[in-house]
């Protein structure tokens, strides 16, 4: 069967809205310890000299961080950095208001130097993405697989040293690569019994080519028999992996994506319903109506208006 293959990976990311903003940087040394507030979007962090220890909320123990490691907190959780376990933290947020030169500083010396920022994300991130993530993702950094991890660290460093032309605009799309790479390695580390989910079923080598079709063709009229051919197994062994490791059967995934398909396309541009229908794979804008209402709840219609009522000036 001639099938193409897809990146639902990359389709998750684009349709989600992906951004990246760098935050204030940390320079600290001796007995230090900082409590961070549960953060908006998701928080990440690299240690680019030094050693020092990470505590999240609601995550067992301690996570030692070397030099080169990073992190990223999923899920909007109070967290500590300390140079140790057991000292007792003073609130980040005073200094990191008083920061100079987007630089907040700790204790004394000049040990551990960490950069950092949030990733924000669209509307449909929580359930697309994060949902399917674990609440923290540590990777480490001196091994590697994590390379390309390094160097966009080591880019984003020179760039904030050395503010040449549109340095920020360079510095925010370098840790969007970072995010990339973090959640590859984090897929590969993973594999396919470290979670449950689409992003789980990219790590399964049954249930991945089936995914990859699905995204590469939401509008073909995908069969499971078809789908277990392009997967190289049986039906009922696609049925029961897919849905075991997904969630959903392959079949409701697809329902799933098409409509998360048409709700882009309905909230960014303005073709007709019966355009869109065509595009997920509906042959009538009736057909797309009662899939769409069944997932969502509204019709398209209401769906498109409900968004440009709220959407900003």
């Amino acid at each position: 069967m001639n099938v193409q293959q897809a990146d639902p990976l990359e389709d998750v990311l684009t349709l989600v809205g992906t951004t990246s903003r760098l935050s204030t940087g940390l320079v600290a040394g001796g007995r230090w310890a900082l409590s961070f507030d549960p953060p908006d979007g998701v928080k990440f962090n690299a240690v680019r000299r030094g050693r020092c220890v990470l505590t999240v909320d609601g995550v067992p123990g301690p996570i030692e961080l070397a030099e080169g490691d990073c992190f990223l907190l999923v899920r909007p959780r109070a967290f500590t950095l300390a140079a140790e376990p057991g000292l007792r933290p003073v609130p980040a947020g005073p200094l990191f208001r008083a920061a100079t030169d987007g630089v907040a500083r700790a204790g004394e010396g000049e040990d551990v130097v960490i950069v950092g920022g949030r990733f924000g994300f669209g509307e449909r991130a929580q359930e697309l993405l994060l949902d399917v993530l674990p609440p923290v993702i540590h990777v480490p950094g001196r091994t590697a697989e994590a390379a390309t991890v390094r160097w966009a660290l080591d880019l984003i460093d020179a760039e904030l040293r050395e503010r040449p032309l549109a340095a920020t605009l360079v510095t925010e799309h370098l840790a969007l690569v970072m995010l990339i790479h973090l959640l590859r390695l984090h897929l590969a580390g993973a594999g396919p019994e470290g979670g449950s989910g689409w992003l789980a079923g990219l790590a399964d080598p049954v249930v991945a080519p089936a995914l990859r079709a699905v995204h590469a063709e939401p509008a073909r009229a995908w069969t499971v028999s078809e789908l277990a051919r392009v997967a190289a197994v049986s039906r009922s062994t696609l049925a029961a992996r897919f849905k075991q490791v997904v969630g959903r059967g392959p079949l409701e995934y697809l329902t799933g994506w098409r409509i998360e398909l048409a709700a882009d396309r309905l909230r960014r541009g303005d073709e007709t319903v019966a355009v869109i229908a065509t595009q997920v794979g509906y042959g009538s804008v009736s057909a797309l109506s009662n899939a769409f209402k069944r997932i969502t709840g509204v019709s398209p219609r209401d769906y498109r208006r409900w968004k440009q009522e709220i959407a900003p000036l």
